[in-house]
């Protein structure tokens, strides 16, 4: 029997009993997402789990697999590779959707640069992040999925924040910022038109110390690269960059160290930020992140560029 079995036959086993401390212990943020699962599996047609590999997608398949157990969870994950990824999040996402029995697809944005449908970044700030906005939208068209659930937060960027819940996207998947539906008392409206699609975010209230917290006590296994280790470094404008498999750019005066490091966030390679660190554990994770005065969308380079990029990249159909 599996961690997340046993939890579940402990929730079972304390429904009944509705006084006390068991209705302390409910989760709030936990039933709103599995009720926002629920509403996409019996609104929409074709919904699929977009997947990093990373914290938060991680923490979504295990809301996922609540929202609908004891069957399996209802819909694909699929994965927007940049080809850049960090190998420990390739190996983790290969290795949960075959323990998890659920399909994975796999798009890669090498294709679409070799299709000529996106142009690759050169020279020192050069990064596949943003390229992998068309690689989604054409995976999206290709299977026809009407709605891709995805990981985002209300605290991680300004942009999110204005999103809702379910966020309708044009038939080009163009967001716009000022045309978005109420939802009130909870009430979300997947009804959309021929060629739209939507984006649904079953945690965007939480925090970051939220999913860190939820992964310690519902014991959620995570790729290594979350937790302190020794990695070949260099020091760019302030930032700790990955000097390791010839991915990022580096000048020849950029010297490389080792040090004790870990991500607080994952993406590519190449726009992600390593912390200076010694938590080896996710107790000392979950205790630095309380002490943290930095976001950790301060670590991820490629939101540098601009006051509004993350917000240009939503509007252009990024997730």
């Amino acid at each position: 029997m599996d961690i997340l079995e046993k939890k579940i036959e402990q929730l079972e086993g304390t429904a009944g009993n509705l006084t006390g401390t068991s209705v302390l212990n409910v989760n709030p943020l936990e039933s709103e997402a599995i009720y926002i699962f629920r509403e996409v599996a019996s609104q929409f047609e074709k919904p699929v789990l977009l997947f990093s590999g990373g914290k938060d997608s991680i923490t979504l398949v295990r809301l996922a697999q609540k929202a609908f157990y004891p069957a399996k969870i209802p819909f694909p994950l699929l994965h927007i590779d940049t080809g850049h990824n960090f190998p420990e999040t390739i190996e983790f996402r290969d290795r949960l959707a075959k323990e998890l029995g659920v399909e994975l697809i796999v798009r890669n944005v090498q294709d679409s640069i070799d299709q000529g449908k996106v142009i690759e970044e050169k020279g020192k700030y050069a990064s596949r992040n943003s390229l992998q906005t068309t690689t989604l939208l054409d995976a999206l068209e290709e299977f026809k999925f009407d709605a891709a659930i995805g990981g985002a937060r209300r605290d991680e960027e300004k942009a999110r924040a204005k999103e809702r819940i379910f966020s309708v996207r044009d038939d080009f998947g163009q967001w716009d910022e000022k045309n978005q539906r109420p939802e009130l008392f909870d009430h979300l409206n997947g009804k959309i038109d021929l060629g739209q699609n939507v984006r649904v975010f079953p945690i965007s209230n939480w925090t970051e110390l939220d999913v860190w917290s939820y992964i310690q006590k519902e014991e959620i296994e995570i790729p290594s690269i979350y937790f302190a280790h020794k990695r070949k470094i260099f020091i760019r404008d302030g930032m700790i960059w990955s000097a390791e498999d010839g991915v990022v750019y580096r000048e020849e005066d950029e010297l490389v160290e080792e040090r004790m490091v870990r991500f607080r966030t994952v993406g590519d390679m190449s726009c992600t930020a390593a912390v200076l660190s010694d938590a080896i554990t996710i107790d000392k994770v979950v205790a630095e992140i309380r002490e943290s005065t930095i976001s950790e969308r301060g670590a991820r380079i490629d939101d540098k560029r601009s006051e509004a990029a993350m917000e240009k990249r939503k509007q252009q159909g990024y997730f």
